[in-house]
């Protein structure tokens, strides 16, 4: 049986989530479970954001904290975070992206999976993609059909995906 692991690029799926008028709030064993598929085994999912600092706003800031928790708690999920920097009038991410791209070469490396599922509509993403598939790994992507790119569907051997049927099955 295939060994699956998924690598959630948390602030791309969210706002796929918003895009698409889904609630934000997903149970990502279950998420991972319905990519993986019953005739595969899910290892893990990793789920990857940034944190929101504090002086956001008390009520942003716990909120966020609750809601990393509560994912953190989930079966099978583990919640690596980068951070946000300020860029003039705005926040960036800083450090999300190139865990989740460690991450997924690591846990190749190690022989920890067979096929990654990477959910993210970020086609940056491509180059690590083709790197894990060079490694001899599947290489999967799910997004929601608005928001795909092409190209990130090109180094892919799989496609799957996300709308609010797929969200309402993986509510918590």
């Amino acid at each position: 049986m295939k060994r699956v692991m998924v690598f959630v690029d948390g602030s791309s799926f969210y706002h796929g989530l918003k895009n698409n008028d889904c609630p934000t709030y997903v149970d990502f064993f279950k998420l991972g479970t319905h990519l993986a598929g019953p005739d595969r085994q899910l290892q893990r999912v990793y789920y990857y954001n940034a944190a929101c600092l504090q002086s956001s706003g008390e009520e942003t800031y716990r909120k966020q904290q609750r809601f990393l928790g509560a994912v953190g708690r989930q079966q099978q999920v583990r919640v690596k975070l980068g951070r946000l920097e300020p860029r003039g009038d705005t926040y960036v991410e800083k450090g999300v992206d190139i865990a989740l791209v460690v991450g997924m070469l690591l846990h190749a490396a190690k022989d920890d999976y067979d096929v990654a599922i990477l959910v993210s509509g970020d086609g940056d993403f491509a180059c690590a993609l083709e790197a894990v598939g060079e490694m001899g790994r599947g290489v999967e992507s799910a997004y929601f059909q608005t928001g795909r790119l092409q190209h990130l569907q090109h180094v892919c051997d799989r496609f799957h995906e996300i709308d609010a049927e797929l969200i309402e099955k993986c509510a918590p």
